[in-house]
């Protein structure tokens, strides 16, 4: 790596004083050699200048838009010449509606929502993927009073509850609500949601039905058959809900989880890593329009966030305690230093005192997060098929073509190799499979139920879950 992404360098110097004080200046004071450090006209010459240098992007508060704060506060922003406004939104739908309309030029976005858009569930526009934000990063909690219901059932380890806890022990709890006349309900962020995706496949791996929706009836409540009511709650209201009593459990990503737990109103039972081993979870969304009109305004946001990205996990994650100072400023994330800090520097708290490590809670560049792969992509599609949100069967090669629609691996890999040509980061910096992959990762077996996925054949993959719809089947 060389001395141009150290963290330390951009977080004393940005752009505007770096350039101010000289190359050769920070060169001496931080015993870099000059030929390092790249001014502006410098790098711009292998990419152009941004088309568009004044951004502004949304994010919800939640720790994983970490990337977006430290390409700001680090100046990896203002390197690429581009000069960025953060602005948090109200919830999910908002966010996107905005993007679409072009009130925002970008945005930290669910998974789903760009795959969602493109295939015109709930709104139809035209939004690409060009970077994965992250891995992981979301749990499911539920009340005090469920926990204490579900419990006595769960085998112990070491004197404490053993995980990965499944859904199953959950099912009794569920069958109780269900004799006394009352609904189980659980809050998820958005239907298109890694969250909603996530709680469905751990609920249905426990033997509990999710419930389908049925668009083509205009029923998108995904209650139709359900065992378990879920809706939408907004991120950060999820501990207040669930204090209230309106929900009985939620899926959401941090500090949300933590913050119920160090509240004393909740217990996390499960984190998604325990569901799906290295899930992609956020994404940066952009309108396909955007990234057409101006491509280098494209690629260098892309830059900053894979820099950003870089220092996040640089070292074992030895600059996360920076990270958390920045995240729990109240424009950003806004909690407490020691909720964010808990699942940011590598650890999990289920319930209170059970605390327990959890390296890879976060993970934002290793095991080559950023790459949006196609095969993700067919994973968020083949749930979305499985609950009904898709209503009909579609081939093999629909999910495929949807894929190379929304995600876009040549924008990142060209960002990459901008990054390396310009001597910014060191190819040895990546994974020999940013230059490899087809698009698909290999077959992934770091599910709860033990059941294999490959994107490759997505209805085999679809017809192989026990609870959902199959081949011609409709809600």
């Amino acid at each position: 790596m060389s001395s141009k992404q150290d963290g330390k360098l951009t977080t004393l110097i940005g752009r505007r004083t770096f350039m101010k004080k000289g190359a050769a200046v920070a060169a001496t004071v931080f015993g870099l050699s000059a030929g390092l450090v790249r001014t502006p006209a410098q790098a711009s010459a292998k990419l152009g200048e941004p088309e568009k240098a004044d951004l502004k992007f949304g994010f919800i508060k939640l720790t994983d838009m970490a990337p977006f704060a430290i390409a700001k506060e680090l100046g990896y922003f203002e390197e690429e010449g581009l000069y960025v406004e953060l602005e948090a939104q109200a919830n999910w739908k908002v966010l996107l509606d905005r993007v679409i309309d072009g009130q925002l030029d970008g945005a930290h976005m669910l998974a789903g929502q760009p795959i969602a858009a493109t295939i015109g569930y709930g709104t139809q526009a035209d939004i690409i993927t060009p970077i994965s934000l992250d891995l992981n990063g979301n749990g499911i909690t539920v009340s005090n009073a469920v926990w204490e219901m579900m419990k006595p059932s769960i085998p112990k380890e070491n004197g404490k509850p053993k995980h990965p806890i499944g859904a199953e022990y959950l099912k009794p709890v569920v069958e109780q609500y269900r004799k006394e006349g009352k609904l189980f309900k659980m809050g998820m962020v958005f239907p298109v949601s890694t969250h909603n995706y996530e709680l469905r496949y751990w609920l249905a791996a426990g033997g509990l039905h999710p419930g389908y929706y049925a668009p083509q009836r205009g029923d998108t409540a995904g209650t139709i058959q359900a065992q378990v009511h879920l809706s939408v709650t907004p991120s950060p209201q999820m501990p207040a809900t669930l204090e209230a009593g309106t929900i009985d459990g939620y899926c959401v990503g941090e500090p949300w989880n933590q913050q119920a737990v160090m509240r004393g109103i909740g217990v996390a039972v499960i984190t998604d890593d325990e569901i799906w081993k290295n899930n992609p979870e956020k994404v940066f969304g952009i309108r396909r329009e955007f990234a057409e009109k101006f491509p280098n305004t494209t690629i260098r946001i892309v830059r900053a966030l894979i820099r950003a990205q870089y220092w996040l996990d640089q070292e074992n994650n030895k600059n996360r305690p920076e990270a958390v100072k920045i995240l729990s400023r109240p424009y950003y994330v806004g909690a407490d230093y020691d909720v964010i800090a808990n699942s940011m520097t590598g650890f999990f708290e289920y319930e209170r005192g059970d605390r327990r490590a959890a390296p890879d809670f976060n993970v934002f560049f290793r095991y080559n997060a950023p790459y949006p792969y196609y095969s993700d992509a067919i994973w968020y599609l083949t749930q979305m098929r499985r609950w009904g949100q898709i209503p009909e069967q579609r081939p093999d090669d629909w999910y495929f073509e949807t894929a190379k629609k929304v995600y876009r691996p040549d924008l990142y890999k060209a960002a990459v190799e901008s990054l390396i040509a310009e001597g910014i980061m060191n190819k040895s910096d990546f994974p020999e499979e940013v230059w490899k992959s087809d698009g698909f990762r290999p077959v992934q077996r770091g599910f709860i139920d033990g059941i294999p996925y490959d994107g490759r054949f997505p209805n085999r993959y679809i017809d192989s879950l026990p609870i959902g719809l199959k081949g011609n089947e409709k809600a």
